[in-house]
């Protein structure tokens, strides 16, 4: 479990693919690096023949070219420009921010590393073998699960535990459970997820970009 300082009253949990960054790690290899006549895992897993932690690793375990490959993808990736101003302009103000994600720590670190910003990270671990990103389940039984690897619903009810004010950001139908957990002004939703919430009846905050969440977020006086 990452320690957060005692100074930080509040914590936003963030998704990371779709949300902080763009496009996803998993929809560049899978378009770019995947050979024709893979099967479309995704489908399976959308299905319910396989869970999602599994089609990620099965599609990462396909893809060719290599780690320079896998790196060309990630070169692919944005996050905002200007992401370290953000990140610290929230922490003077009380919020820690914190990834949780069911894709690789793998791909998030090499990223955040290239914009010079260092947070705790909840996803599933995983490293290059062979050239194949091999992903794997986490170690901490506390924050995992067998459908995504990682519990982003356990992540987001121990902070929770921890500290008086929890938020929320995520586009994809695995963060509704954890979206659900935090009040409705401090669920942040776009894409599918917000699409799940709709369907639900959730009250939730609509976001295009991440800096409009962490926009909002500033303007509140942290209990």
């Amino acid at each position: 479990m990452p320690h957060i300082p005692a100074q930080r009253r509040a914590v936003f949990v963030s998704d990371f693919d779709g949300t902080l960054a763009r496009p996803n790690f998993y929809q560049l290899v899978r378009k770019h690096l995947v050979p024709p006549g893979t099967p479309d895992y995704w489908r399976e897993y959308r299905e319910g023949t396989m869970t999602h932690f599994d089609a990620l690793d099965a599609f990462f375990a396909a893809a060719q070219g290599g780690q320079s490959a896998l790196l060309d993808m990630i070169d692919r990736m944005e996050v905002p420009a200007d992401l370290a101003e953000h990140v610290e302009r929230l922490r003077e103000l009380g919020w820690e921010i914190v990834i949780v994600s069911a894709g690789c720590s793998w791909y998030i670190q090499e990223l955040l590393g290239r914009a010079g910003v260092q947070m705790p990270i909840f996803a599933n671990p995983g490293r290059v073998v062979d050239g194949r990103l091999i992903m794997e389940r986490p170690a901490d039984s506390a924050h995992s699960c067998r459908e995504t690897g990682i519990d982003k619903a356990a992540v987001v009810r121990t902070f929770q535990q921890e500290t008086h004010t929890v938020a929320f950001a995520g586009d994809g139908f695995p963060d509704f459970e954890a979206a659900r957990l935090v009040a409705a002004h401090h669920r942040f939703a776009r894409d599918d997820l917000a699409a799940a919430c709709r369907e639900e009846g959730l009250a939730f905050r609509p976001f295009e970009q991440w800096t409009e969440v962490t926009a909002a977020l500033s303007q509140e006086n942290v209990p």
